[in-house]
């Protein structure tokens, strides 16, 4: 009798455990009450019966002005171009950041193999940012990758603490767009005609706090930004943005990820309004305008001339079909969370041809073939 007591016993130990272990363990979909469940694993599906449109392939031919060396290899490459087929993108332009070598080697592996499909845009070298002198050496190397076949430069990438997107070379901390010693990079790129793209800051989620108020915490929360001493703001970023708009007019400017400004886009369209040379693109921002779709629909269709079509999402074919899904259909309340990292609902945009065909290509072709 005490034998089976003790196996009793264990029998509710085990399943116990089972308990816990399919609690806390299993997929998102078991049954969870709201307070028990996780921000990270709220997987929202729409069960709402209205239309739902895959697009294929774009309603017309499509420049990606934002996209980087995202394939390791010649087969991958070569794969990502019969994605573009099948996509309909005519041309991807490749954000490298790079100089020297590695700008080299990835113009090779993109602009070398498919000169029609592909342009690769350099970036700057910042080496002796931070000692006397600095200037000419960065724009002989600027002037050598443009020999090379650079044909614009970017993505520079600012968040507060200075510009650091720069391959191989060193971060040039403490150093903003509108810095004086920018000025012979940025007007060597006016004499050029090598557009500059720019990203500023983040989306304003990632400065808000990170809590229960924060309606962009899964992804915010992930790409924060602390703003602490030595670190501008959002608004002095965008300020930034502006003084070096106003410093280079002869030099095109593209505000990548409508310069950050989802949250306002009133700010960016005062940028426009004032300064002609100033475009920008829409990529990787789809999941934050897509919840507001009249107003961002208001926005495109009043900038139809100076905004342009990226993705900065990678090279899979379901990633180009989600966004042709948001600026094509007018469908209503889906998901794409695993793309975007938010849980918000998607709306379709539904823009006319005549703005398709300046964002996706005709807007391109006005800088490009400067």
């Amino acid at each position: 009798m005490g034998k089976m007591i003790r196996s009793n016993k264990q029998v509710t130990i085990f399943t116990n455990v089972l308990f816990i272990v399919f609690f806390y363990l299993s997929p998102v979909n078991a049954q969870t009450s709201p307070d028990q469940l996780l921000l990270k694993n709220f997987r929202p599906k729409s069960i709402y019966k209205i239309p739902q449109t895959v697009i294929e392939k774009a309603r017309y031919p499509v420049i990606d002005m934002h996209s980087h060396e995202y394939a390791q290899s010649p087969a991958e490459v070569k794969r990502w171009v019969k994605t573009m087929d099948e996509a309909g993108i005519e041309k991807t332009i490749i954000l490298s950041y790079a100089t020297g070598s590695r700008f080299d080697s990835i113009y090779q592996a993109y602009a070398g193999r498919y000169p029609e499909r592909f342009e690769v845009w350099c970036g700057f070298d910042y080496t002796g940012y931070d000692q006397p002198g600095f200037g000419p050496d960065a724009v002989a190397e600027l002037v050598r990758c443009f020999e090379k076949g650079a044909t614009g430069v970017g993505e520079l990438g600012d968040k507060g603490k200075g510009l650091f997107y720069s391959k191989p070379g060193p971060p040039a901390w403490g150093m903003h767009l509108d810095d004086p010693r920018m000025d012979p990079l940025l007007e060597k790129c006016a004499e050029l005609n090598m557009p500059v793209n720019i990203h500023v800051a983040e989306p304003k989620w990632m400065y808000e706090p990170m809590d229960s108020t924060n309606d962009g915490l899964m992804n915010a929360y992930t790409w924060r930004v602390d703003v602490k001493p030595g670190v501008v703001d959002h608004e002095g970023m965008i300020a930034v943005l502006e003084r070096a708009l106003k410093r280079h007019p002869q030099t095109t400017f593209i505000a990548c990820h409508f310069a950050n400004c989802s949250y306002d886009l009133n700010k960016l369209g005062r940028l426009l309004d004032k300064y002609p040379n100033l475009y920008a693109d829409i990529a990787a921002r789809y999941a934050e305008t897509a919840p507001i779709p009249r107003f961002v629909k208001k926005f495109i269709e009043t900038y139809q001339d100076r905004l342009f079509y990226g993705t900065d999402m990678g090279l899979g074919k379901k990633m180009y079909q989600v966004t042709f899904r948001i600026l094509e259909s007018a469908d209503e309340h889906f998901y794409e969370i695993e793309l975007f990292g938010y849980h918000w609902p998607l709306y379709g945009l539904g823009l006319s041809d005549t703005v398709l065909k300046k964002l996706y290509r005709q807007n391109a072709l006005k800088i490009l073939s400067k």
